[in-house]
C-alpha cells in the first residue's frame, strides 16, 4: 500500500562401405566345377556390357534402367502476369483502407480506419493463401499472407481509447511487429519482379516529454502561508494536484527521484490526488504511458493561525512512495474521475 508521511511544522556415419572377404572353404567335385562355369559365364556378359555396342540377349530383359522408366511429369508452371494481376487485385482494397488510415485523424475518425483496414488486411491474407503463385515466389506468398494477418492484428490493438493515458495508435504501430513483417515480405516478393503495390500508414516515434521539476502544470490563486512539499520516491514521473470541492487548486509536476516545494498555499481542507507515468501530454493533463490514478483517504489540512507574538501556519511533506510505518493510505482513481 502507497503511504505518505506528513510533518507539522513551527531487469558412425559410416565410412565408404567396402567390402571384406570372408574365409572360403575350400570346394570339392562338382560344386568346384559349376562354381568354375558360373564364372566362366560371367565374364562374357560383362564384356558385352562393358563395349557397349553388343545387343542384349534375345528374349532377355534389358538390366540398364536407363530410359525404361518413365520421366516424371513436371506441373505446369503458373503464368507470373497472371499472379502478378492476383497479387494486385488481394492488396487494392487493403492499399486504400491504409492510404485512409494514413490521413484520418487522431480520435473516432483513426480508430474506424484502423477497424476497416484490419478487416481487408484478413481478407487479403484470405486471398493470397488461395492465389496460385509461381514456383519461385510460393514463399514469398507464404510469408506475405502470414505477415498481413498480424497486420490485422495490430491495427486493431493500435486503436486508441480516447481517455487519459492514451498512447497514440501511430506509436503504438511504430512499435507493432506487423508492419515490419509486411515490409520485409513485400521487399522479398519485389526482389523477384513481383510488386506488392501496398503503402503502410504513417507512424510516430514514442516521445518522452517532461516538464522541468516543479513545474505548474496547473496553477490558481494562492495567497496563504501553507507550503507544501512534494518528495517523489516512485521509478516514474508525478503529477500532484490539489483540489478543494470540485475546484482544483494546482498541479505540480514532480521528476521521478525529485522533491518540490508549493509556497503560499491557502487555508482550507484538499483532497490530494497523483499520477505517475512516462511522456506528459500537456494538452490532455495526462501521461501517455505506463499510467496510474490515485488519491489520498485523507484530506490534507492547511491552516493559518495568528497567535500570541506571531502566526501559525501548516507545513506538509508528502512522500510518493512506499515508506514503513506511513500514515496515510490510497486509493485507486477511474481515470475519467482524475481532476484535469
Amino acid at each position: 500500500m502507497v503511504r505518505y508521511t506528513s510533518a507539522h511544522m513551527p531487469g558412425g556415419a559410416a565410412a565408404g562401405a567396402g567390402w571384406t572377404a570372408a574365409p572360403r572353404r575350400r570346394r570339392t567335385g562338382r560344386a568346384a566345377a559349376l562354381g568354375a562355369a558360373a564364372l566362366a559365364l560371367a565374364l562374357p556378359l560383362a564384356a558385352c556390357s562393358a563395349g557397349g555396342g553388343s545387343e542384349a540377349p534375345k528374349g532377355g530383359s534389358s538390366s540398364s534402367a536407363a530410359g525404361s522408366a518413365p520421366s516424371p511429369s513436371q506441373s505446369p508452371t503458373v503464368d507470373p502476369d497472371a499472379y502478378r494481376h492476383a497479387l494486385t487485385g488481394a492488396l487494392r482494397p487493403l492499399d486504400s483502407a491504409l492510404r485512409t488510415v494514413d490521413g484520418a485523424r487522431e480520435g473516432g475518425a483513426l480508430n474506424k480506419a484502423l477497424d476497416s483496414a484490419a478487416g481487408e488486411a484478413e481478407t487479403a491474407a484470405e486471398a493470397l493463401e488461395a492465389v496460385a503463385a509461381p514456383d519461385n515466389a510460393l514463399s514469398g506468398t507464404s510469408k506475405l499472407a502470414t505477415a498481413l494477418r498480424a497486420l490485422g492484428q495490430d491495427l486493431r490493438s493500435a486503436r486508441g481509447s480516447g481517455g487519459r493515458c492514451a498512447t497514440s495508435p501511430r506509436v503504438e504501430l511504430d512499435t507493432a511487429h506487423g508492419p515490419q513483417s509486411v515490409k520485409e515480405a513485400a521487399r522479398a516478393l519485389k526482389a523477384l519482379g513481383y510488386d506488392t503495390s501496398l503503402r503502410l500508414p504513417r507512424t510516430e516515434r514514442a516521445q518522452h516529454r517532461r516538464p522541468a521539476n516543479g513545474t505548474f502544470v496547473r496553477d490558481g490563486s494562492r495567497g496563504g502561508l501553507g507550503r507544501l512539499t512534494v518528495n517523489n520516491g516512485t521509478s516514474s514521473d508525478a503529477v500532484v494536484t490539489l483540489t478543494r470541492g470540485t475546484r482544483t487548486a494546482f498541479s505540480l509536476y514532480v521528476r521521478k527521484g525529485a522533491k518540490a516545494t508549493v509556497r503560499s498555499v491557502n487555508s482550507g481542507a484538499y483532497t490530494v490526488y497523483f499520477t505517475t507515468g512516462e511522456d506528459w501530454n500537456g494538452g490532455k493533463r495526462s501521461f501517455t504511458r505506463g499510467c496510474s490514478f490515485e488519491k489520498f483517504d485523507d484530506k490534507a489540512n492547511f491552516r493559518t493561525v495568528r497567535v500570541s507574538g506571531g502566526t501559525q501556519y501548516t507545513v506538509l511533506t508528502f512522500t510518493l512512495n512506499k515508506v514503513f510505518g506511513g500514515n496515510a493510505s490510497t486509493s485507486t482513481v477511474p481515470p475519467g474521475e482524475f481532476p484535469s
